[in-house]
C-alpha cells in the first residue's frame, strides 16, 4: 500500500504477466476525439455474469469485443455531466484548471477481458474498487506496441487501464468498464485485515484485476532495466497521475502498488516512486467520480434487488504483508 510518508522500495521486476516491448515506435499521437472500437450490447457497461471455462469460448468472447466504436466519454466522463458547473464553489472550479492531454488509445482485445458479476465458481465477484500503480519498465512506445498485439495464448497477455506519459499525456487503454490484465498473480489486503481476490480464470490463480484499476506511469529512459532504481518520473506524471486517481473517487487506503498486490515476490513497480508527493497532489483535487470503475449489473440478473455481498474468504490464504 502506497504510504502517505513512506517511498516504495522496490524488491524485484517488470510488469504484470509479460514484459514490456523495447521495439521502437514513433511517439504516440492519437486524437481523442476519434472513436475507438469496443463491444457493444444492449448495455456496454454490463458485467460478463460468469468466466466461461471454455478457451473456445473465452476466445469467442474476446472477438466480440472488438466491434462497435468508444470516445473519451467511455473512459472520463465530463464534470459538467456530474455537477453543472453553477454548482461548483470558485474554490473548486480552480481545482479544476489543470488538464493534461487525454487520448483513447484502445489495445488489442485479447489483452483486457469483462469484468464478471461472480467468480469462475458462481461466488459472488463483487470487490470495492482499488487503484493499482504501476510503470511501464520501458518506452509508451513499447508498451503500446505490446498491448496492440493480439496474443491468443492466455500467458502472454497484459494491459493497464490508462498510461501516463513522460510529458503527463494521459493514454486511455481500457475503458473502466473493463478488466485490465495488470496483476496476474495477486491480493489486497486493506486496512480491515481483509484478503481481497476473485478468481476469474481456470487456468489462473485468483487476482485483483476484477475490481482493480490500473494506473501505469512511463518509466525514464534508464529504467528499461531490471535494476532496483532509476531516475524517477516528472512532475506532469505526478500532477496527471493525482488528476486521474482523484477521479475514481476511490480511498487513499485503496490506493496501492503493483509491488504490494503481487504474490510472486517478483514486482517491485513503481521504482523510485514518491508516494509523499503523489498524495500531495492528491489533495489539491476534489474526489470525483468521472472515471466509475467497475460494470453494471447484468440485464440477466438484475431481478436481484439485494445488494451483492462482499465474500470473506479468496481462494488461496494471503501472503502478503498488511499495507502501511
Amino acid at each position: 500500500m502506497v504510504s502517505r510518508s513512506v517511498d516504495i522500495k522496490p524488491l524485484a521486476k517488470s510488469i504484470a504477466r509479460a514484459k514490456v516491448s523495447s521495439v521502437k515506435s514513433p511517439s504516440v499521437k492519437v486524437a481523442s476525439t476519434i472513436p475507438q472500437k469496443i463491444s457493444q450490447s444492449v448495455d456496454p457497461l454490463a458485467c460478463a455474469v460468469q468466466p466461461e471455462t471454455s478457451k473456445a469460448l473465452r476466445s469467442r468472447n474476446s472477438s466480440k469485443r472488438a466491434l462497435g466504436s468508444v470516445e473519451l466519454e467511455r473512459f472520463h466522463r465530463t464534470i459538467a455531466a456530474i455537477a453543472p458547473s453553477e454548482t461548483l464553489s470558485t474554490t473548486t472550479r480552480a481545482q479544476f484548471s489543470y488538464q493534461p492531454r487525454e487520448a483513447v488509445f484502445l489495445i488489442d482485445p485479447t489483452n483486457y477481458g469483462d469484468r464478471y458479476f461472480k467468480d469462475v465458481n458462481g461466488n459472488p465477484a463483487y470487490r470495492p474498487p482499488i487503484v493499482v500503480l504501476h510503470e511501464t519498465v520501458g518506452s509508451a512506445g513499447g508498451t503500446l506496441n505490446l498491448f496492440r498485439t493480439r496474443h491468443p495464448n492466455d500467458d502472454d497477455q497484459a494491459s493497464y487501464h490508462t498510461l501516463i506519459q513522460r510529458d503527463g499525456t494521459v493514454l486511455y487503454l481500457v475503458p473502466p468498464d473493463k478488466r485490465a490484465f495488470g496483476a496476474g498473480d495477486s491480493i489486497f489486503i486493506g486496512i480491515d485485515g481483509v484478503a481481497e481476490a476473485v478468481k476469474t480464470h481456470p487456468k489462473f490463480p485468483p487476482s485483483v484485476n476484477n475490481f482493480a484499476y490500473h494506473v501505469a506511469l512511463e518509466s525514464p529512459p534508464d529504467g528499461n532495466t531490471n535494476a532496483p532504481t532509476h531516475s524517477g518520473y516528472t512532475i506532469q506524471q505526478y500532477q496527471s497521475l493525482a488528476w486521474v486517481v482523484a477521479k475514481t473517487g476511490v480511498p487513499d487506503t485503496r490506493i496501492t502498488t503493483h509491488k504490494a498486490v503481487d504474490r510472486s515476490g517478483q514486482r517491485m513497480d513503481p521504482r523510485n516512486f514518491s508516494s509523499s508527493r503523489f498524495f500531495q497532489l492528491m489533495q489539491t483535487y476534489p474526489k470525483t467520480v468521472e472515471i466509475p470503475i467497475g460494470c453494471t449489473v447484468p440485464q440477466s440478473v438484475s431481478r436481484l434487488k439485494q445488494p451483492i455481498k462482499q465474500a470473506k474468504n479468496v481462494n488461496r490464504p494471503p501472503q502478503q504483508k498488511r499495507p502501511i
